[in-house]
């Protein structure tokens, strides 16, 4: 299914940029964990080709055409799409869940804000919630309910991080925390951009953020038990991971503005037994009911897609019409600048 250099590769790519998961990745069966490690590391491409490159719309439309050429059979010569381009035809990974990921991260290209809750979820659901999904879908899962607690998890996880890069992303000039909340707390989003503080109003919001991801690793873990027996122990490790994340914001006071929250290795390490003894606990245990309870609105359509294998999905077409004339804009702005500095050299 995949080169053993383009494996190592990945694996290399998501030790150094996403150690939660690199952790969590070592409870994994290898069945599971080196295909996690392919759909990681081209997730991980594509947020690093947004987040940190500056010509973000020329970024998401080049990922729209690798991802076209990786379900074409035809990858880039490079290792992450070749390897996921063999998570696609071992798995049969229906395009609606990657493509669904290359929108959320278009929304960020155009700088995208979120008013609600909801539209917060809207976002989740792209950039986490698919990576849940396609979780279930290497562990041969498509039953629609561990599919949507999968779903739960990752908003969940996004939220968290949402929760804890408040101060990170006002420097970068960027918010995620629902505008409506922070006008409701009476700290306007451009006022809190202009000159970020910790705030009480701003702690609270990040409590409430927290809360709400904690409901949803609640929910998440109904669906756990859903999952192949040796799979259960990564999953409860990342559950655990990430919630020490939001529980090392919540000791800080809900201060992730001048602050970053952090987890230790021994804490990691902790949660990785913790883990190991909960699956072994949970051979004991019937099904939650909350397994069963419905998808989020939000992730519904993922939910969806993954359970009936739908191959394709176009509601992004607009998005991208509308990112290509973005991008269009800009390499005009830049060749009028250069054009100009020319002029006056």
């Amino acid at each position: 299914m995949m080169r053993d250099d383009d494996l190592a590769a990945c694996r290399a790519a998501i030790r150094h940029g996403s150690l939660s998961f690199h952790a969590a990745s070592k409870l994994l069966p290898a069945r599971v964990r080196d295909p996690a490690l392919a759909l990681y590391a081209f997730c991980r491409l594509a947020d690093d080709a947004v987040d940190l490159g500056e010509e973000k719309a020329e970024a998401v439309l080049r990922l729209r055409d690798r991802l076209d050429l990786v379900y074409a059979g035809r990858p880039m010569q490079a290792a992450p799409d070749r390897a996921f381009a063999g998570v696609v035809e071992s798995f049969d990974m229906p395009r609606v869940v990657p493509e669904a990921l290359l929108e959320g991260l278009a929304w960020d290209a155009t700088g995208r804000r979120y008013a609600t809750l909801s539209e917060l979820r809207d976002y989740s659901a792209r950039v986490a919630a698919t990576v849940g999904v396609m979780m279930c879908v290497l562990m041969r899962v498509r039953d629609p309910h561990a599919l949507a607690r999968a779903a739960d998890l990752g908003v969940a996880m996004q939220l968290t991080n949402i929760a804890r890069d408040v101060g990170e992303d006002a420097v970068a000039g960027r918010i995620y925390l629902p505008t409506d909340w922070l006008s409701e707390a009476g700290c306007p989003p451009e006022a809190f951009l202009a000159d970020p503080r910790p705030d009480p109003q701003i702690r609270a919001i990040v409590a409430r953020l927290l809360a709400e991801a904690e409901r949803l690793y609640q929910r998440a873990e109904a669906g756990v038990r859903a999952l192949p027996v040796d799979c259960r122990a990564g999953i409860f490790a990342a559950r655990h991971i990430y919630a020490g994340i939001g529980t090392s914001v919540a000791r800080a006071g809900h201060d992730s503005v001048t602050r970053r929250a952090r987890t230790s290795k021994a804490q990691k390490l902790g949660w990785l037994g913790l883990s190991a003894a909960r699956t072994g606990v949970s051979l004991l245990l019937p099904r939650s009911a909350v397994l069963y309870a419905r998808p989020l609105a939000e992730t519904r359509f993922l939910v969806e897609a993954a359970a009936r294998r739908d191959p394709v999905w176009s509601r992004s077409d607009q998005l991208f019409a509308t990112l290509s004339d973005l991008a269009a804009r800009d390499r005009a702005e830049r060749a009028a600048l250069i054009a100009g500095q020319a002029r006056s050299n």
